[in-house]
């Protein structure tokens, strides 16, 4: 008996027994193997797609996960039992969420004409939005069936979240056809959708979205036009997001803190800066500015963080600043950024009477690798805080590890020093 005929006697066997498990192992051999064209098994085409059906059927989540990936192998064949699963009111339905995703893999009229009706009838709203993603996952083909359920308002907004998963340009139009729509839910994903496109009739949309009545799509609209930053001279995009800081929806605010730091310009800076020492601001714009600023990577954007960390009282703030400027990764700002914390230690800024601040004081120096840390480095070692101490030999091993070792070594028989720093230098030692 040849080893493709043994397989089939398997199937068979594992699937009379309820054996889901070793059926999916050997219909997996025969369909993903490198012998799915043998005549054997292109003459028992239609008996193993009746097999792997039942485990859809039968299966556990796990189970149905692993059979779907068969199905697809099976080609056409497979889409009519498929579709009479999707169309089925009374199966299971996981059974029919696994039917609607496997189709999505298929690129025909027929699967396209069923999704649509199901999209349009059915009262399953998990359903119908598991649909609409694999409606979106074909592709262009679908994108005139899409457009037909954009006429009509119960399946519009499936229809645009269908339309987002398809990012190529024919969807563009489309779009643009619902972005007034009376739903916000209809606009906002519209206005998500399109800010992928480098489309001229994009922006001017946008624009006119930053002042939507709905607080979703004007954060779309911001978030949108931040992927524009190529255009923020000729649309002025910096004084037209400005207001958007201190808008009345938080998550607006916070969007616009981004976009504006993907701008990245000094007017920019400036607005951030404003808005990061207003002394309205909520904690958690505080803290979005503060990343924005040191997502800007600019020397201007730096100084803003370290003047707003002298002029704040808010131990949070301080904790952020120094824990961003650890992550500032440009070349010409590393130092910059290191020569700001060495000065919080140098000149006992407020921060350093705070043992979390001044352990990530450590560790952003340890981060940005410059060697004018080493000394006060080694001062912390004397810390009487054991957190730390441990950060601040994290942070020298970061450093030139022969330099700073020969240092360390240098100051362990230095009698001069305090016992405590005697001490944490022994620990660094030992840690090397």
């Amino acid at each position: 008996m040849s080893n493709i005929n043994q397989l089939l006697v398997q199937a068979e066997a594992a699937h009379n027994a309820a054996d889901w498990s070793s059926l999916i192992q050997y219909l997996q051999q025969l369909i993903l193997g490198g012998d799915s064209e043998d005549p054997e098994i292109v003459k028992n085409r239609e008996y193993l797609l009746k097999l792997t059906l039942s485990i859809l059927e039968m299966g556990d989540f796990q189970q149905r996960w692993e059979i779907t990936k068969v199905l697809i192998h099976f080609g056409n064949i497979a889409i009519p039992p498929l579709i009479e699963i999707l169309e089925d009111e009374d199966a299971e339905e996981e059974l029919r969420w696994y039917a609607a995703r496997t189709l999505g893999e298929f690129k025909h009229p027929e699967v396209i004409a069923s999704i649509v009706e199901l999209l349009k009838n059915d009262e399953d709203e998990e359903l119908k939005a598991i649909a609409a993603t694999a409606l979106g996952q074909m592709g262009t083909v679908a994108i005139a069936s899409l457009t037909e359920l954009l006429l009509n308002e119960n399946t519009r907004l499936l229809a645009v979240r269908s339309l987002c998963c398809i990012r190529q340009p024919e969807t563009i139009t489309p779009l643009l056809s619902v972005v007034q729509d009376p739903q916000p839910a209809i606009r906002a994903a519209a206005i998500e959708a399109l800010s992928s496109f480098h489309d001229e009739r994009v922006p001017p949309v946008l624009l006119k979205a930053l002042d939507d009545t709905a607080a979703t799509v004007r954060r779309a609209a911001v978030l949108g036009l931040g992927f524009r930053p190529d255009l923020h001279q000729a649309l002025d995009l910096v004084t037209r997001l400005q207001p958007k800081l201190y808008d009345f929806n938080l998550d607006v605010c916070c969007a616009a803190a981004v976009t504006l730091s993907r701008i990245g310009s000094d007017d920019a800076a400036k607005y951030l800066f404003d808005l990061l020492i207003s002394p309205q601001i909520q904690i958690t714009l505080q803290l979005e500015t503060i990343r924005a600023l040191s997502w800007m990577g600019t020397l201007s954007s730096l100084e803003y963080l370290q003047t707003a960390l002298n002029q704040s009282t808010s131990e949070t703030v301080w904790q952020e600043i120094v824990t961003v400027l650890g992550r500032v990764q440009e070349p010409q700002l590393t130092t910059p950024a290191a020569e700001i914390l060495l000065q919080i230690l140098r000149l006992h800024h407020p921060a350093t009477e705070i043992a979390s601040i001044k352990s990530t004081i450590a560790l952003s120096l340890g981060q940005l690798g410059q060697m004018q840390a080493i000394e006060p480095l080694i001062s912390l070692l004397g810390d009487s805080n054991a957190s730390v101490r441990l950060h601040a030999i994290a942070a020298l091993k970061n450093l030139n590890r022969e330099t700073t070792y020969q240092q360390l070594q240098q100051l362990a028989n230095n009698d001069a020093i305090t016992p405590d720093l005697k001490q944490g230098i022994a620990i660094a030692l030992a840690e090397w």
